[in-house]
């Protein structure tokens, strides 16, 4: 079966990262945007994730001339009507980095009880080729609760530190292992159902 090169339409290293591990059972070879020197940047206007995910799949592998995959993923909290949502990589104002974007969102629930901190991630995978557009579209979710603080650990970025997954609490995603990881986030259940997708493009190539 012949290895494929996809691109992960992405500048956020830690997703490219972890992109390599959950596709480590597709024949794909995965390429970062610095990889082909891709500078191409995509306003995402959509209203929803998968829209969002679709507009740079295509966007990318248009300009590249590549297989390519991106996602759009967030995190919902109940208690803030869904927020951050859609604008989580852009939470707060803009010179925010991932841990001044977990500061606000925990200040933002200092007075909410434990039981109402319900919240879940959620992630959309495109996969796009230049000629045809969309090709596929896949979604993962994973339910949890937010943190009454920082729980940081080896493993994680963006709002991992504060968000623990059920069923393993009182450990954050940042504290689990990257194999737990894998197993249960949103990204690595959108990406398992992503695979078999990946594995007949491969065997027909």
């Amino acid at each position: 079966m012949k290895t494929l090169e996809v691109l992960i339409g992405t500048h956020n290293q830690g997703k490219v990262r972890e992109f390599g591990e959950l596709l480590a059972d597709a024949a794909v070879r995965c390429l970062s945007m610095n990889d082909v020197n891709l500078t191409v940047k995509v306003d995402e206007t959509a209203d929803t994730f998968e829209g969002n995910a679709v507009l740079k799949a295509v966007a990318y592998a248009g300009a590249s001339g590549m297989l390519t995959l991106a996602d759009d993923s967030g995190l919902m909290v109940d208690a803030l009507d869904g927020a951050p949502g859609l604008y989580s990589a852009r939470y707060g104002d803009p010179g925010l980095d991932d841990a001044g974007r977990r500061f606000k969102l925990l200040n933002a629930l200092k007075d909410v009880p434990e039981e109402a901190r319900t919240a879940r991630f959620i992630a959309v995978i495109a996969l796009a080729r230049p000629q045809e557009g969309v090709i596929a579209t896949v979604e993962g979710t994973v339910e949890g609760c937010i943190a009454f603080a920082d729980q940081d650990g080896p493993v994680g970025f963006g709002y991992d530190a504060i968000f623990i997954p059920d069923g393993f609490a009182p450990r954050s995603f940042a504290e689990l292992s990257k194999g737990e990881k894998n197993r249960i986030s949103h990204r690595g259940v959108a990406a398992t159902k992503l695979i078999p997708i990946l594995r007949e493009l491969a065997e027909k190539s």
